[in-house]
């Protein structure tokens, strides 16, 4: 089927993904995952109006999963469930925590979600299930959006608050005692999406949790946990570290699935020679115009804000083409304000919004109606991630009995990891899930809320804080005047409220407030943006998209922590790139050829790239003039052979010397390509540097740093698959077609060519080393 014929009228998902398999690009990967019929079990001893209310809603029978969740909370058990999007993992927590209600009306819950906007969507689904049963259960949202007269209401008389870390964080747990009647009868805690908690945020949100522990302790309550997760390697172990204790796991799916289709899509090669292939961005906008146009309900993820706005740019253009309300398609990402999120979330949930192209800010559970296809812009980091975008369209169609099709299609984009997976898409559909990995004993993270918990209880002398001991962070505090030793126990005294300062997605604070200050008598915040990539995304000049309307640049004060931008009609966006360093510290393991240990990070953005919309030609640069940054942090390295250090390394005169680093950048390029895959990572979390001859090592280099202040465990993870590494490095470089080199493999070339087979002879020469760790 032609694209001439698809557009005259087909609108069912068949006829789709037909037209998809007649695209020019490489259809490299067509699974099919069919329907599966529900397995269900009997209803647990609940309270009968309760069953009645979830019957009146469809559901006439429990799933397995549901059950024995249900079960374990019922019991005092913390649990973790881990079953895939769209499995119900909602009534694991709504149910055992209404029966208790009804049973004690005395009895609290806090649900955390990771973001508002779920924990709006929860709201409105606890609503309709007690107003169905008709019962006295107050439910309330507890976030910044809160209006200031309600909030007391919330604190007084809430059996269900809902929230999320950074509320629980600034808003609930500085200020416990006006919540005194949640704490002292407190007795479950619900953590949805428990994966999302990894990184800076996981390590953040453990930390919280043990603060909130201490206070729980004081009131004398200990709440029952229920967690659930996508599938990830280590949800059990990942519970454990969050909330400090053990827990059951729940994995045995009982419900339903659509018969789902799964496309890897490589667009068309535009330049053999090269390996250059059609712009990604432009694909996926022309899949999604496709759909949209044709009645399929759709929702695009792509890996940046700018990319958000240039995809909406495209579509809402080709939309007014093509007779069909632009309004009906919009973006979706963090940096939006809270109003034009929920207007967006009610728009796909009522069916006016028939296109949405959103983040990962989306790839959580916020119900967004019924979709019918995703369209993936990339991989977008983990499999675990990708299952997620993959899951958000045909949701509901399980519901009817498992027999609709849902469709997602992966678009892959010019970055290595993307061509890889691509070449080797077995690896996806075979892969073990990733582990999550969270460091909440890292010293920048942990002091801050040892400062916070201080503010909330004093310590007591030798109490200890989650698996850290405090004596040295509380004697650090007092000496400096933020803590005073007295009758054995450190209070807080300085005039600060430490949590207003400490931001949960880094591991220092500070977000950068963005003004428009087109008319200047009347300033407007129009978004924000975290302090680390400010640097390198609204620079001076930088051209700023917000709603699919550029702005640019005029002036970026860290000072004040302010960016001040202008509506401009321009037809180019702008690109950043910043140079990084790396020096060691400290050794903290060696197996050679591998080590891992405490290196100095220093970043400065260099120079930006203008490039031109829709045709994506460059057509200008400019310098970036901000001062270098430096942290301390942890890196991992592979050592090379000595024989791989050029003589008079730098010097571009010597042919041999250029063909020597050329190895060495090729094998970084697959190590930054291969590196999250075993991490469960952001491409952004690492920093991959090569270093000719390191003047520590005095031999060729390749570092892997944490991009986070005192690391998150990602370089000691990597110490530890080293071998896996190089091994995987290797299968990508023997599995690649190209026969010199290619920004599918090692990037790019230079002009004779042969760095492939230098990269691979780099490779045998450190291998000797590493296999006797395989």
């Amino acid at each position: 089927m032609n694209r001439s014929v698809f557009s005259r009228g087909v609108k069912d998902m068949g006829g789709m993904l037909a037209w998809l398999e007649s695209l020019p690009g490489d259809i490299t990967a067509h699974e099919v995952m069919p329907a599966s019929q529900a397995v269900t079990a009997d209803w647990p001893d609940i309270d009968a109006g309760l069953i009645a209310a979830l019957q009146k809603r469809g559901i006439n029978r429990l799933y397995t999963h549901q059950a024995r969740a249900i079960a374990l909370a019922a019991s005092g058990r913390d649990c973790v469930v881990v079953t895939p999007t769209a499995s119900g993992k909602t009534i694991c927590y709504n149910v055992p925590v209404l029966n208790t209600i009804i049973d004690s009306p005395s009895a609290r819950a806090i649900y955390l979600f990771p973001t508002k906007a779920l924990a709006q969507d929860q709201l409105s689904e606890l609503y309709e299930l007690v107003d169905d049963m008709k019962l006295d259960v107050r439910t309330y949202t507890y976030d910044g959006d809160t209006p200031q007269d309600a909030r007391t209401k919330v604190r007084s008389a809430g059996h269900i608050v809902i929230t999320n870390p950074d509320m629980l964080h600034t808003g609930i747990l500085p200020h416990h005692t006006k919540w005194k009647n949640l704490f002292e009868n407190l007795k479950y805690v619900v953590i949805d999406e428990l994966h999302s908690y990894r990184g800076i945020f996981g390590s953040h949100f453990a930390l919280i949790l043990q603060r909130l522990a201490r206070i729980c302790d004081f009131y004398g309550s200990k709440p029952t946990f229920i967690c659930c997760s996508a599938t990830i390697a280590n949800p059990k172990e990942l519970a454990r570290e969050l909330i400090g204790r053990t827990v059951e796991m729940v994995e045995e799916n009982g419900a339903p699935s659509p018969e789902r289709h799964i496309i890897f899509y490589n667009p068309p090669v535009v330049n053999s020679q090269l390996g250059i292939r059609r712009s990604s961005l432009l694909e996926v906008s022309r899949i999604a115009i496709e759909a949209v146009c044709n009645g399929i309900r759709t929702i695009v993820f792509t890996r940046s804000r700018i990319n958000v706005e240039l995809l909406l740019t495209y579509l809402q253009a080709a939309a007014s083409k093509r007779g069909i309300d632009p309004n009906r398609i919009t973006g979706y990402r963090a940096g939006y304000l809270p109003n034009e999120r929920r207007a967006i979330e009610r728009g796909l949930r009522d069916g006016s919004i028939h296109c949405v192209i959103s983040t990962n800010a989306l790839e959580l559970g916020v119900d967004i109606g019924s979709l019918e296809f995703s369209v993936l812009h990339g991989y977008p980091g983990s499999v675990a991630s990708a299952w997620q975008q993959i899951g958000r369209s045909g949701r509901r169609a399980s519901g009817g009995g498992g027999n609709k099709i849902s469709a997602a299609v992966m678009v892959a984009s010019s970055l290595q990891i993307d061509q890889f997976l691509s070449a080797n898409p077995s690896y996806f559909f075979g892969a073990s899930p990733e582990h999550a990995r969270i460091n909440p004993t890292n010293p920048y993270i942990q002091i801050g809320h040892i400062k916070c918990s201080s503010f909330e209880l004093p310590f007591y002398a030798g109490e200890s804080f989650g698996k850290c001991d405090t004596e040295d962070a509380l004697d650090y505090l007092a000496r400096h005047g933020v803590l005073h030793m007295e009758g054995g126990r450190y209070h807080w005294q300085a005039d600060s409220y430490p949590a207003a300062s400490l931001s949960l997605r880094s591991a220092t604070s500070e977000n950068v407030v963005i003004h428009d200050v087109t008319d200047a008598s009347s300033p407007k915040v129009i978004g924000q943006m975290d302090r680390k990539t400010a640097p390198t995304l609204i620079f001076p000049q930088a051209i700023y998209f917000h709603l699919g309307e550029p702005y640019q640049v005029e002036e970026l004060d860290f000072e004040r922590m302010r960016c001040y931008v202008k509506r401009v009609d321009v037809d180019y966006y702008t690109d950043g790139d910043a140079a990084a360093r790396i020096e060691v510290l400290d050794e903290m393991g060696t197996k050679a050829p591998f080590g891992w240990g405490e290196v100095l990070l220093a970043t400065r953005p260099t120079i930006y790239k203008k490039i031109k919309l829709l045709t994506h030609e460059n057509v200008g640069y400019g310098n970036i003039h901000l001062p270098e940054e430096q942290m301390h942090t942890t890196a991992f390295w592979i050592i090379g052979p000595q024989a791989a250090a050029p003589a008079g390394a730098g010097d571009d005169s010597k042919p041999a010397a250029q063909g020597k680093s050329d190895s060495l950048w090729g094998l970084a390029n697959l190590v930054r390509t291969i590196a999250p895959l075993f991490l469960m990572c952001d491409r952004g979390d690492i920093i991959v540097k090569a270093h000719e001859r390191d003047p520590h090592f005095r031999a060729p280099t390749i570092f892997v740093a944490d991009n986070v202040p005192g690391g998150i465990g990602l370089s000691e993870a990597l110490f530890d698959l080293g071998p896996k590494l190089l091994a995987a490095c290797r299968d990508a470089l023997t599995n690649c077609k190209c026969k010199w080199g290619c920004p599918a493999c090692i990037g790019a070339t230079v002009e004779d060519g042969g760095e492939k087979a230098a990269v691979m002879e780099l490779l045998r020469d450190i291998t000797p080393a590493a296999s006797a760790f395989l």
